[in-house]
């Protein structure tokens, strides 16, 4: 019996992606992501209202683009903008009080600049994103496996989740930060085989060195991008801090990896320092260079911040009989408040020290203001991967028979909803898919399972440990492409390696195509509750499967 041969370095740094045919890997992914982009448009402006937080993100937007920062409106803006009209609504030049950076919202201004201030040009930006996500899931998990078929399969998990149709037809933040996110990693996984394969035509060339290859290797362009990806991540929310720091840490160890396969000893101490250093100013600096320029609104009409909120101060505290007391904390009045106004290179500096005093507000809203307040649809983040508790987004009840093509029975009625819920089927195999990547990644080494789960946690976990304040299911939404990863390559496993025809090979194609085609029947079962469609309240039950989905 002779032994198996083992594949050289190069043979194992070689791209996986390099197996299959590129034509055809492109046109599958553009395919699947056509389709995405079709279902996400159908329909996009109705309901004709602002539905759960557009009232805020799709105004600010709109004052962000015709004044560069946000402003207060008028108390009946909305009916206002509804019925066509965009003057007047805006109630003086001050500036509102926003709790999350602008990124998002910018993104959200394009499509009112390109489609007006309504709810198709609110929407369309999340629309054309949304699709955008499943072109990067189908090319991230081509790489990661070197198959087209598991790449196109990723894509269209995601395209077949409720949770990120509904979040591609609303003009909310979340849909970008996941976008963003995506974007960052997907580069960076680019970037490991980039690397890997210069590492080994390097060695090739000038031979083995003590510390591994070096020249060449400071500047990486993946990197490069994966920084500003990371960076307008922040800009939409700042939860994208925390892949960022779980990422930074991966590389590190991929790299170190590297090159301990190239023969370097003590890899991970000398690689913290030749790589883990470019690494940091390629992500972490150039993504704050990014984020702080996200703000140039603030940095420009800095003046109108300081005096609108400069002694102004979110605190909250809870009083030993457990009663909420809210409290204003002037001694922490901005520095920068009674400052006579600079010029220059000062104003810069001064705006800078505002934009500072104003992130210790917003900090302070989101760590201690909210803490004590309610809301009908939060969450345990420990149940959102089992969707323990949907976001009503919006409902029209009571709809008459007759009304709207209404069938329901006399003495009944009908509604229509759109319901922040996950595809069930989908998102409980994908908690398990974790588990098994936990498993797979202690057991097998297998990195890509490690990618998956560093980023489902480090977007997941953190709520978990700050869930004293309001918080929803669909944060959880930045996590589902991770999970996704981890379903998929769980998926490969069943199908098998094997190209050929075999019994294995057709016992694997018939578990993972039923998976497949599960998903797309539980899609289509619950396609009204997203998209606002008209039901019977009977037929509206049967979609509303416990009680805590009410």
């Amino acid at each position: 019996m002779t032994t198996p041969r083992l594949p050289s370095v190069k043979e194992r740094f070689r791209p996986l992606a390099r197996l299959e045919d590129p034509l055809i890997g492109w046109l599958a992914t553009l395919s699947v992501t056509a389709l995405a982009f079709f279902l996400r448009v159908w329909k996009l402006g109705t309901p004709r209202e602002f539905e759960f937080d557009e009232t805020y993100y799709a105004k600010d937007a709109w004052s962000m683009l015709n004044h560069g920062y946000a402003r207060n409106y008028v108390d009946d803006a909305n009916d206002q903008v509804l019925a066509g009209t965009t003057h007047g609504i805006w109630d003086g030049d001050a500036p509102s009080m926003i709790v999350h950076p602008p990124v998002g919202k910018w993104m959200i201004a394009l499509g009112e600049k390109a489609f007006g201030m309504d709810p198709y040009g609110w929407r369309i930006a999340s629309a054309v994103v949304g699709a955008l996500m499943i072109l990067l899931m189908c090319r991230l998990v081509r790489r990661l496996t070197g198959s087209t078929l598991l790449g196109c399969v990723a894509g269209l998990l995601l395209c077949l989740d409720g949770m990120h149709l509904v979040l591609s037809r609303l003009a909310l933040l979340d849909i970008f930060l996941a976008f963003w996110i995506l974007a960052a990693v997907t580069a960076l996984v680019a970037d490991r085989d980039w690397t890997r394969e210069r590492m080994v035509r390097m060695v090739e060339e000038r031979g083995r060195s003590g510390w591994g290859p070096l020249k060449g290797m400071w500047f990486r362009p993946w990197r490069l991008v994966a920084g500003i990806c990371f960076g307008l991540a922040i800009g939409t929310k700042w939860s994208a801090l925390y892949p960022l720091a779980v990422f930074g840490i991966l590389v590190w160890l991929w790299d170190a990896g590297a090159r301990r396969a190239l023969g370097v000893r003590g890899a991970r101490l000398k690689s913290a320092l030749v790589d883990g250093v470019p690494a940091f100013v390629h992500l972490v600096l150039v993504a704050f260079v990014v984020y702080v320029a996200s703000w140039t609104g603030f940095l420009v009409h800095a003046d109108r911040y300081e005096e609108a909120f400069s002694s102004s101060q979110y605190t909250r505290f809870v009083s030993m009989d457990d009663k909420c007391k809210e409290t204003t904390d002037d001694s922490k009045k901005w520095s920068t408040a009674d400052e006579p106004d600079a010029h220059g290179l000062g104003e810069l500096t001064q705006s800078l020290r505002s934009l500072a005093w104003y992130h210790h507000d917003v900090y302070v809203f989101h760590t201690n203001f909210l803490n004590c307040s309610t809301h009908t649809y939060e969450s345990d983040p420990a149940g959102w991967l089992v969707l323990n508790r949907p976001v009503g987004v919006n409902v029209e009840n009571d709809i008459k028979p007759g009304d709207q093509g209404c069938t329901a029975a006399a003495g009944s009625s009908c509604l229509r909803q759109v319901i922040l819920l996950g595809t069930p089927v989908l998102w409980w195999a994908g908690a398990v898919a974790l588990i098994w990547a936990l498993i797979a990644w202690v057991g097998k080494r297998d990195w890509r399972y490690g990618f998956a789960l560093a980023g489902a946690l480090s977007l997941w976990l953190p709520w978990e440990l700050n869930d004293e304040r309001p918080i929803f299911s669909f944060y959880a939404s930045a996590a589902m492409p991770f999970i996704i990863v981890a379903l998929t390559l769980a998926l490969g496993e069943i199908l098998g390696r094997e190209r050929g025809p075999s019994r294995r090979r057709t016992i694997g194609t018939i578990i993972t195509g039923s998976f497949v085609i599960l998903v797309l029947l539980n899609f289509a079962w619950f396609w009204p509750i997203w998209t606002n469609g008209l039901l019977t309240r009977s037929e509206w039950l049967d979609r509303i499967w416990f009680q805590r989905w009410i």
